[in-house]
């Protein structure tokens, strides 16, 4: 006999008594059989069934009380309860069934995506932009020079299965303390552990265990990358914080500095296996284009024969899509892409309420547009288009992850 099953018989298991309840309730009810089969006298039959009956109910309760014993020892705290299991097999025999979901993108709109997306499917892959340079992940990235965490922080809690505890925990946010102020806890633990371990992948890996995530989370690159917009007018602007500042000129050309990076590999291979492939949604020029200019993904995506869904921002970004219609964030892909590389595309058609409407428009910022020459355009490309009141309006115009989630796996089954 191994060691680890001798390890079921060392002192505080808690399950040796109940294991020896049952196999003694096994006896019970093999004895009582026996006595059934052999015995003629009636009265004797009779006290039989009593004890198969006792022997029955004796292996039920040690099963129950062996199950209880080992939901206490593997939850994390607390115990699991009854709702914990059933959900843990959902988990496991329903959701390990769903279609395999790559996910292209970054920034909240992506996180928004997953926290609907993660209770269809547990197939899941967040491909991740790492050309964030502003705020706490840009801080973390020029002193520490670790790629920057911010969106795959929010990916992974996004779909973690401990929101109600260590969600709230990795998106704290320190709003005092010197050097303290402004980083999230999530950014500084991810840090932390690509420090220790020296591998920033393996930084990801070790958080999505703790987090007890249901699906992957892969950055796009493991190198460091800056973007360059290249204006109409000529005007060059560098790095993703500063792609907004210059608005009065389009963005013609977006690039990525150096722009030969190399994709991860684990990204690769779920693009390869994918049933679907959906990019957003999220900020056009600074969280789903970066994953796209990267060679190797833009290829794997082209060439898959996946269902590519490209998933429209509700509202324009000032400096960044102002004027932009459905069409227009479409072409955008295909012009510093190829055709081929989106085939259906997912347009919100819900109406923005007056004071959210107001307060969008005092910064820049209007509902996307969607028009009949938008949908000539698609047809005429082979895109299908499809409408449907996938936002919220409460604090911020967004997507619902529910509603939105509800028209992809439609499509998807379609």
């Amino acid at each position: 006999m191994s060691i680890q099953k001798l390890k079921w018989l060392y002192p505080g298991m808690l399950v040796k008594r109940w294991i020896t309840f049952a196999v003694f309730g096994i006896f019970m009810v093999s004895m009582g059989f026996v006595v059934v089969i052999a015995e003629p006298n009636p009265q004797n039959k009779a006290m039989a069934g009593v004890v198969i009956m006792l022997g029955i109910g004796s292996v039920i309760f040690a099963v129950k009380r062996i199950l209880r014993s080992l939901m206490t020892a593997i939850a994390p705290v607390g115990g699991m309860g009854r709702s914990d299991l059933v959900e843990k097999i959902y988990e496991r025999r329903i959701l390990e069934k769903g279609p395999k979901v790559v996910v292209v993108g970054g920034g909240t709109g992506l996180s928004t995506l997953l926290k609907g997306l993660k209770h269809r499917t547990s197939n899941i892959t967040a491909i991740v932009t790492v050309a964030d340079d502003g705020g706490s992940s840009g801080r973390l990235r020029e002193e520490f020079g670790v790629l920057p965490p911010g969106d795959i922080r929010n990916c992974l809690v996004a779909l973690s299965d401990s929101e109600d505890i260590l969600g709230p925990l990795f998106q704290f946010r320190f709003t005092q303390g010197k050097g303290l102020d402004g980083h999230n806890f999530g950014n500084l633990f991810i840090t932390a552990l690509a420090r220790v371990t020296g591998d920033f992948a393996k930084a990801i890996r070790e958080s999505s265990k703790v987090l007890a995530i249901r699906g992957r989370v892969y950055p796009a690159t493991l190198e460091t990358v800056r973007l360059v917009a290249r204006r109409e007018n000529g005007v060059e602007t560098l790095g993703e914080c500063h792609l907004r500042d210059e608005k009065g000129s389009p963005i013609d050309r977006l690039l990525l500095d150096p722009k030969d990076c190399r994709a991860t590999s684990e990204s690769l291979d779920a693009i390869r296996e994918a049933d679907v492939i959906i990019l957003g949604p999220g900020s056009l020029y600074t969280s789903v284009m970066p994953n796209l200019l990267i060679e190797g993904i833009q290829n794997a995506i082209v060439r898959s024969k996946a269902v590519k869904i490209y998933i429209c921002n509700v509202m324009t970004e000032s400096g960044e899509t102002d004027g932009y219609s459905v069409s227009d964030h479409v072409k955008a892909i295909i012009k510093h892409t190829r055709p081929g590389i989106v085939n259906c595309c997912v347009a919100n058609v819900s109406r923005v309420p007056k004071d959210l409407y107001e307060r969008y428009r005092s910064e820049g910022q209007f509902p996307v547009k969607l028009d009949e020459m938008d949908e000539k355009w698609m047809k005429d490309e082979k895109i299908t288009l499809v409408k449907s009141q996938i936002s919220c309006a409460r604090e911020f115009v967004r997507h619902d992850p529910e509603k939105l989630t509800e028209i992809l796996m439609d499509v998807i089954e379609k």
